[in-house]
């Protein structure tokens, strides 16, 4: 027989253990669905859906060209950035009104092929201002010149989808051979003794930076 003093010791003993285990059930059965429901529901939704938004910013802003010159290209069409990015590099080439006697060059010198088939390259195109610069006597026997031709336009390629962060201090081998070297950063930088007017211009098969200068391999 359970005397009244016991009794008054084994008690509190028992609220103790009704305490203990209903704070275990609402933890691990979730006796408390809706503090629970919205406690999981809340929480994963701001770490899921921010990094979206942070990779989707990133996407957009990522290979957007820069510069100055890169106004002059047309807004609209196969000229446009994003005609461009449609066709191999010769042909986005001609469809951009700024680098006329470039293709014109390149037409003489037979590499529309060669540069449309290439696989992942960058070229550094120079705009029609800059071949305008080489006195149209000089221009017109290089023109002529095919073999001539052909190594100073190669000059202007190098293997590899370049980005400006590779720019920033670069060495690179031609095609043609030689070495190009380029420096800069941010939306300023320079190739050898060009300027980088238009950066970072996608085509299908390649990158392409337009160029206030006609770059001239060493001998």
């Amino acid at each position: 027989m359970i005397t009244k003093k016991r009794l008054t010791a084994v008690l509190p003993l028992l609220a103790l253990a009704a305490s203990l285990t209903a704070c275990g059930g609402n933890g691990d059965t979730g006796a408390a669905p809706g503090a629970a429901s919205s406690g999981s529901s809340a929480a994963p939704a701001p770490s899921s859906s921010a990094p979206m938004a942070t990779e989707s910013a990133t996407e957009s802003a990522a290979g957007a060209p820069f510069g100055t010159a890169c106004s002059a290209v047309p807004a609209s069409g196969e000229g446009s950035f994003t005609g461009m990015a449609e066709a191999p590099v010769a042909t986005a080439a001609s469809n951009n009104p700024v680098l006329s006697t470039l293709v014109a060059a390149v037409k003489k010198a037979d590499l529309v092929d060669t540069l449309n088939s290439a696989d992942g390259i960058t070229v550094f195109a120079p705009t029609n201002d800059a071949f305008a610069k080489i006195d149209k006597k000089t221009l017109d026997k290089v023109l002529a010149d095919k073999k001539t031709l052909t190594d100073i336009l190669t000059y202007h390629v190098v293997p590899g989808r370049k980005t400006p962060a590779d720019l920033e201090s670069g060495s690179f081998t031609t095609l043609q051979g030689g070495k190009v070297t380029t420096t800069g950063s941010g939306q300023d930088y320079t190739v050898g003794d060009a300027g980088v007017v238009c950066g970072d211009v996608a085509t299908r098969n390649a990158t392409v930076y337009i160029i206030d200068t006609v770059l001239m391999p060493k001998k």
